[in-house]
């Protein structure tokens, strides 16, 4: 057995059925003979993104994989893979490598070396009797503890060595662990003894399928329930204790809600401080629940630390808390969230509803919104405006139904993610971009233009969805400017118009420039003819 037909086994024992790429990586083809379907990307990012999404959706039970060449394909794939790195996503990267002879010289691409740093690790196979081995070790690291890329690297004269048969390789299997019974005690007890506990929830709770403790838990206390981001839709945000997810945009509740908390018990997150998401109070009492003992004291202040998955975290969490505390009436805090809910959204709806032209992106997703069968829905969005127009007024039911993301933002992840969806449940997929200005001010070119870079990004990469029977909806709203822009990009276009950097009007200087480009090929046609 070759290492490339060794290497196509082990994927499919490890239940891998979809692997994307970008040629040329010899386990493209190989996995294709072995009935692994492969969908070939038209940039190397997107494809990642792909990877990323079947691995969220499925909450790892499925892992993502991407494979692509070595030297430029690897170099493009790094902000994929360290957009996976920093949203914690499981994801098995299969670069091909240089020739081993040539893997280490200078200026040769090496992919375990130069992406160890956005990797939960990276190890190339030095030698064919090593595949199973390398690959064991990856899947375990993809299975166990917090989640993050794993890359394996192949080198290109490895392909056609003999691997020792048979092929000594059983599939890894799922490991959990739970916190310390005297940290949980403890625990239990702040949480009993608090007035106004809040939960934060995180995407740990996704992967530990935790979703149903987690109510528990919350009607129990009578406890508000708010998500980071990557955690929306863990809990039914039509549920009287929910306040909505928190990110650079968030609804009144969650802000009014963390402030006024005398503890905020934090389960399946990493409280990780960034521009995107929640800022948290620091002079709160906290409960940390998380699988990364790095994540403990890093951003916040803990005072209980529980370690392990979240959702043996809850189980004794609950057990402890039901001989302590009887179940609370929740009813005048949903009253109150309610309340501040209305008065939050009546101050929008304005916004929501608007008849303007161009029609606002809020109007656009406040309309998707109430058209498609929100259950029935897999939404994610774009870096930038979109997700902050889109994550406070989304309102989600159901486990997986948001992709939510922020810690790195890359334009064009919507796009990938959207199609990496491989959940049979869910029958609407959906992302939202940057919408397209039509401002005739200087600032139209000189501004940086996220929102049609963000569609750039993604306007060769739609043929993939039409070749590989991908389908989904795509919300590319209209705007007269930009929602988030810099306060230090006004000065630009006062600088710099009329220079060729800006001009007043970039349709018309598009025609001056097409114009004089068609005069000067037919001048030099007939100086050539000539």
């Amino acid at each position: 057995m070759k290492v490339r037909e060794a290497v196509a086994e082990i994927l499919k024992r490890e239940g891998v059925q979809i692997l994307t790429g970008y040629p040329v990586n010899d386990i493209l083809e190989e996995g294709a003979v072995a009935g692994i379907r492969p969908v070939i990307v038209r940039q190397e990012r997107i494809g990642l993104h792909m990877a990323d999404a079947m691995s969220r959706v499925t909450s790892g039970d499925t892992i993502g994989v991407f494979a692509m060449q070595h030297g430029p394909g690897t170099e493009n794939a790094y902000g994929g893979i360290a957009q996976a790195y920093s949203e914690s996503v499981p994801i098995l990267v299969l670069p091909a490598g240089y020739p081993r002879r040539l893997a280490h010289v200078d200026p040769n691409y090496h992919a375990c070396r130069q992406m160890a740093g956005v990797t939960k690790s990276a190890e190339p196979i030095v030698a064919a009797a090593e595949v199973p081995h390398v690959l064991r070790r990856a899947f375990s690291r993809l299975r166990t503890g917090r989640g993050g890329p794993v890359l394996v690297e192949i080198p290109v004269d490895l392909w056609n060595e003999e691997v020792p048969e048979p092929l000594a390789y059983a599939p890894v299997t799922r490991m959990r662990y739970g916190p310390d019974p005297g940290d949980v005690r403890r625990a239990a007890e702040l949480l009993a003894g608090a007035r106004h506990p809040v939960i934060y929830a995180g995407q740990g709770v996704h992967y530990a399928k935790a979703w149903d403790r987690l109510r528990e838990l919350a009607e129990l206390l009578a406890a508000p329930v708010t998500t980071s981001l990557e955690g929306k839709s863990a809990f039914p945000e039509d549920h009287p204790l929910a306040l909505g997810s928190g990110g650079l945009a968030i609804p009144k509740p969650v802000r009014h809600y963390l402030d006024a908390s005398d503890v905020i018990f934090g389960v399946g997150c990493s409280f990780t401080e960034t521009a995107f998401g929640t800022q948290l109070p620091l002079d709160k009492r906290v409960v940390h629940a998380t699988l990364d003992p790095m994540h403990l004291g890093k951003d916040l202040p803990v005072e209980v630390g529980l370690l392990g998955d979240a959702a043996l975290t809850l189980d004794a969490l609950l057990t402890e808390l039901r001989t302590r505390v009887a179940p609370r009436d929740a009813g005048p805090v949903a009253a109150e969230i309610a309340r501040m809910r209305e008065e939050w959204l009546a101050e929008w709806l304005p916004k929501l509803t608007s008849d303007e032209t161009p029609l606002s992106p809020y109007r656009v997703l406040w309309d998707l919104q109430h058209t498609v069968e929100v259950a029935n829905t897999i939404i994610t969005h774009d870096a930038g405006s979109p997700r902050d127009q889109l994550s406070p007024f989304w309102r989600s039911t159901r486990p997986l139904t948001y992709l939510g993301w922020g810690k790195t933002t890359q334009l064009g992840y919507g796009l990938g993610s959207r199609w990496g969806r491989s959940s049979p449940a869910p029958t609407c997929c959906a992302s939202t971009c940057g919408a397209t200005r039509r401002s005739a001010s200087p600032a139209w070119t000189s501004r940086p233009r996220c929102a049609n870079a963000s569609r750039s990004c993604r306007c060769c990469s739609t043929t993939t969805a039409w070749r590989s029977s991908c389908p989904g909806c795509r919300c590319p709203p209209s705007a007269s400017a930009p929602r988030t822009s810099p306060a230090t990009t006004p000065p630009s276009p006062g600088r710099w118009a009329g220079t060729g950097n800006a001009s007043p009007s970039p349709r018309r200087s598009w025609r001056r420039s097409s114009a004089a480009s068609r005069r000067r090929r037919r001048d030099g046609r007939r100086c050539s003819s000539s």
